[in-house]
């Protein structure tokens, strides 16, 4: 996707013009600007900032069945994407995780340069992290392999949160790994921005039963042998 190609893509969703768009470019701007001091994206990134950051962020929102502007949960935020761009798309609470202080620091400068009064950010692992509710949607971008990310969260969620966690090219694998732990019903889509990549869609998670150890009943079966011959 080009640059020209993502901003028609916006504009094709009501992003480019109004209240929203306004809100993407003001974040475009501050991202760039705060690049200088931290390093929050790549150079070779900031010429595809809107396809690569911005859109790539925008496109979890069509992937939602419906959304009842439930509280909506990004893990390790960092420079923004997904959680910002979110933020600024859609008016509904947005709690923005996020353990570097300097990144939070940012973050808080752009919801209070925004507006975002329907957001906020907290410094803290994920782990440490407690919810008074349930999130209604959970996503991650560039955060950690899918199976370990699912541990980390798990506590945020029920069985009605919906994951969004985009999860490059290696999605697949990343998927079959998670899968040996964690059940539920996981759909994988591939990415508007990147051929090559995909988003992993799961609800209805729950934790997997571990599978019974051959060993442990070999052991019973060879006590039970034991017994009889015993007690013949």
């Amino acid at each position: 996707m080009t640059e020209d190609e993502a901003q028609a893509w916006l504009d094709s969703h009501g992003w480019w013009t109004g209240a929203q768009g306004e809100r993407l470019r003001s974040f475009a701007a501050l991202l760039l600007e705060e690049a200088d001091r931290q390093n929050l994206i790549s150079a070779a990134s900031r010429a595809e900032l809107w396809s690569r950051h911005i859109v790539d962020s925008a496109q979890l929102l069509r992937l939602l069945a419906q959304d009842d502007g439930g509280l909506w949960v990004d893990l390790g935020t960092g420079a923004g994407p997904p959680g910002m761009v979110i933020a600024c798309l859609r008016d509904a609470p947005m709690l923005m995780i996020e353990a570097r202080p300097l990144r939070t620091a940012f973050l808080q400068r752009c919801i209070d340069t925004l507006g975002l009064r329907h957001a906020r950010v907290v410094t803290d692992k994920t782990e440490r992290v407690q919810l008074d509710a349930p999130a209604a949607i959970i996503s991650a971008r560039a955060y950690a392999p899918l199976d370990r990310l699912i541990g980390a969260a798990a506590h945020l969620s029920d069985p009605s949160t919906v994951w969004l966690l985009p999860q490059g090219r290696n999605a697949q694998n990343e998927l079959a790994i998670a899968q040996s732990h964690w059940q539920g019903l996981f759909h994988v889509e591939q990415s508007l921005t990147d051929a090559g990549s995909a988003i992993v869609t799961l609800s209805q998670l729950a934790k997997r039963a571990p599978a019974p150890d051959p060993k442990a009943k070999s052991s019973g079966a060879q006590r039970r042998a034991t017994w009889k011959k015993r007690h013949p």
